[in-house]
């Protein structure tokens, strides 16, 4: 039979070895959460360039194209039509992205432990599949919250410029051209519409279609009340200045409180564990000796 000292001079090298690449995975994992959003613009960028690489696969892959449905174009808009790709063309990427999870799996699942391996082969296309609308969410998140951040500000540089005599319309364009950021790229488009013979309110409605903010349907509902009724625009555009501010700190308020749990969840579940799996897979190392052989206790 085999003792228990050879029994233990066979596993504890393979253990301490796991224990330290789970350690290094599970710090790899936490550390990313922690540092993901100062690295948004260049992730969401990078994101851009693969969706756009495998929208170019799928439609070789299906060349007749594929129908997309309406909330897909929505959640497309949402996130400002990234990489200028449409709802077809995302769906190109989304089954290019399935089978390129499923070529992945098949390889992986040569080396899944157990009877892991199907599971591995069948969940990798899926994966695949949804991983471009888990970007297109992270996506429109980040510009909801660019918009959100910007609209108190441009919305005094608005009423400054309509006090100065300007026009909604070529307020809207004037404000979006001397300055950045996603809602000031809508208010260009809005007020070039105009110009090009679109009502305003079929333009700013189209804006609250692409942005879809309470903020920016609250603004949109106020200035078509203060078209039907006469009242000062200056006015309704201060108070809704002050709304978005008050609405803004509320959630940057909201999103602090949030963020403290977050960050002691990462650190509980994944920093935590990688340091102890590190403690570990030391003390299994320490009970080899030199040559393979069992410290005795």
């Amino acid at each position: 039979m085999v003792s228990v000292a050879s029994l233990a001079t066979v596993i504890a090298p393979s253990v301490a070895s796991v224990m330290a690449f789970a350690a290094g995975a599970l710090g790899a994992a936490g550390a990313a959460m922690l540092l993901a959003p100062s690295r948004r613009p260049q992730a969401s960028s990078r994101g851009a360039r693969v969706l756009r690489a495998l929208a170019a696969a799928g439609a070789r892959l299906s060349p007749g194209g594929a129908t997309a449905s309406a909330d897909l174009a929505g959640r497309i808009a949402a996130a400002g039509h990234p990489a200028g790709l449409g709802p077809r063309e995302v769906l190109a990427a989304k089954l290019a992205a399935a089978v390129v999870g499923g070529l992945a799996g098949v390889v992986l699942a040569g080396g899944a432990p157990g009877r892991l391996g199907p599971l591995v082969v069948v969940a990798a296309p899926c994966a695949g599949f949804l991983a471009p609308d888990l970007w297109l969410r992270r996506v429109a998140a980040e510009r909801a919250r660019r918009v959100r951040r910007g609209l108190p500000a441009l919305l005094d540089l608005l009423r400054v410029t309509v006090e100065a005599g300007s026009s909604l319309p070529e307020a809207l364009r004037l404000v979006g051209e001397r300055t950045d950021g996603p809602l000031a790229a809508e208010w260009r488009a809005v007020g070039r519409q105009v110009g090009l013979g679109v009502s305003l309110r079929a333009a700013l409605a189209g804006m609250a279609e692409r942005v879809p903010l309470p903020e920016v349907r609250a603004l949109v509902a106020a200035l078509d009340r203060t078209r039907r009724h006469g009242a000062p625009l200056a006015d309704t555009l201060a108070a809704q200045a002050r709304d978005a501010r008050f609405a803004l700190a509320r959630r940057v308020r909201e999103d602090a409180a949030r963020a403290g749990p977050k960050m002691q969840l990462v650190v509980a579940l994944l920093l935590v564990p990688s340091v102890l799996l590190l403690v570990a897979a030391a003390l299994a190392a320490a009970l080899l000796g030199p040559g393979g052989e069992v410290v005795p206790v």
